[in-house]
């Protein structure tokens, strides 16, 4: 499996900082403003007419304008379809009305202006609403940003492979995928396990691009890398004044999901203390902001990926195992690389021949000899590790065919396993080495799984799928 993107642009999130451009003629109530959105918190700026408009527009790129309509020298109207026409403007627009101007409020709103406003203005009700465009505003933007990320990234994806193994993996993913499309109802949880590197996100956005929810968007959480005092507030997003420095309501990652997909990666690493929080989302389908006590419903389709053994941790306490047995409904496993036979080969000239068109090199192929050599590396960094190798030795060689020399395996395998007990000083082979170290660890813990799995430093899971490929019994 294999996640192959076009060298495209992909914008970026929304800036934080918050700044407005009040276009206003009338100066008293223009300064006015601005004293109240400073004293709020805002960096704001005032232009009694377009020309000083558009110049103040192109200095301070603005997170929202203030628009008057009539102005001295022209339209508020052409100055929002100026805004809107520039590709690399990101902003909402608040008009200001005068009573009889309905009809070009009603034009600015079709020309994209977030709301309006009559005049005179009531400078609370301003904030409100400059509070609630704001947010609204920011919420469309994630959302757009998110479900433009994850197009770029499943364009182009391929399902490599043709072992027994990832052919199991394609037909499970087609029957959830087919799950969606029959129903109109939320689909089960699915949780993909699999060891680092083996395309856990790929194939989280491949059940996204196969399901009835593809045109929804796809927002994945890297649980790992979410900051440890701020994981509650990014999931389950904070209200204004929450805690210190939430100036503004924030929509969470789990409701900018909205009915489309939520892919939590990494789901082992959430702190316990959150566990059962989002446990009682997944029963309950509502979440509470924080900050406040009033529940949204969850309309999302949860996608879980871990490289933990989350049944050994729930045995120990370490993991909730209510949450767990809630999220491994529908259960997909993907191979190590290293157990994918020849697949090896046909990943790493796909590989190859992506960096090659890529950066325009011509004449890239694997030699037989570096084909050898990738196929009897281990790759414990899986197709995450060959990827990053086959990229650097295209890049390196400049064209032509790719020797092992390209690869630097050698230098990467560890020292030949041994068998000190049956065959003292004779090399293994890597399968022969696995099975030993396998009856080993089952003999030191008298047959127990779990325990055997936690010496080796492999998942419960990884043991049993290890022992079925040897036809071993399962004694635990």
């Amino acid at each position: 499996m294999q996640e192959n993107s076009k060298s495209a642009n992909v914008e970026t999130l929304p800036k934080l900082e918050r700044s407005v451009l009040i276009v206003e003629d009338e100066s008293v109530l223009a300064r006015a403003v601005q004293k109240r959105l400073n004293r709020s918190g805002f960096r704001s700026d005032i232009a009694g007419d377009l020309h000083n408009a558009r110049s103040k527009f192109r200095d301070m790129s603005p997170d929202l304008i203030l628009l008057d309509m009539r102005l001295p020298d022209g339209s508020g109207l052409d100055f929002l379809a100026e805004v809107r026409k520039k590709a690399e403007s990101n902003c909402a627009v608040l008009v200001m009305s005068a009573y009889g101007e309905v009809e070009d409020a009603v034009s600015a709103m079709k020309l994209g202006a977030s709301d309006y406003l009559k005049k005179p203005v009531d400078l609370d009700e301003l904030m409100v609403n400059i509070e609630k465009v704001l947010g609204n505003f920011e919420r469309e933007q994630k959302l757009t940003y998110s479900t433009k990320r994850e197009q770029h990234a499943v364009e182009g994806v391929e399902f490599l492979g043709e072992c027994q193994a990832l052919q199991e993996v394609r037909t499970q993913v087609d029957r959830i995928a087919a799950l969606t499309e029959a129903s109109n109802s939320i689909p089960p949880t699915v949780l993909i396990l699999g060891e680092t590197g083996t395309g856990k996100d790929v194939l989280a956005r491949l059940l996204h691009e196969k399901s009835s929810r593809r045109q929804r968007p796809f927002v994945h959480v890297d649980c790992a890398s979410l900051p440890k005092d701020l994981i509650e507030a990014e999931l389950f997003g904070h209200e204004k004044g929450a805690f210190t420095n939430a100036h503004v309501a924030r929509t969470g990652l789990i409701e900018a999901a909205e009915d489309g997909i939520l892919f939590l990666d990494e789901i082992g690493e959430i702190p316990q203390d959150l566990q059962s929080k989002l446990l009682a989302v997944l029963e309950r389908r509502t979440l509470r902001r924080v900050g406040t006590t009033q529940e949204q419903p969850v309309a999302a389709w949860f996608i879980a990926a871990t490289n933990r053994d989350l049944e050994s941790l729930a045995e120990k306490g370490e993991f909730r195992s209510d949450l767990y047995y809630r999220l491994n409904v529908l259960t997909v496993t993907l191979p190590p690389l290293h157990e994918r036979g020849d697949d090896v080969i046909l990943l790493a000239n796909s590989f190859a021949a992506q960096t090659a068109r890529r950066y325009g090199i011509e004449g890239v192929q694997l030699s037989h000899a570096a084909e050898s050599a990738v196929l009897d590396y281990a790759w414990p960094g899986n197709i995450r590790e060959l990827k990053h190798l086959i990229e650097r030795a295209v890049l390196l060689s400049g064209g032509g065919q790719i020797e092992p020399s390209d690869l630097a395996l050698e230098s990467r395998k560890p020292s030949p396993v041994k068998d000190h007990a049956e065959n003292p000083g004779q090399d293994l082979t890597l399968e022969e080495a696995e099975l030993t170290l396998i009856k080993q660890a089952l003999e030191r813990t008298r047959g127990n799984v779990s325990r055997a799995a936690r010496e080796l430093g492999i998942t419960r899971m990884a043991l049993r799928y290890r022992m079925k490929k040897y036809n071993m019994a399962n004694t635990d």
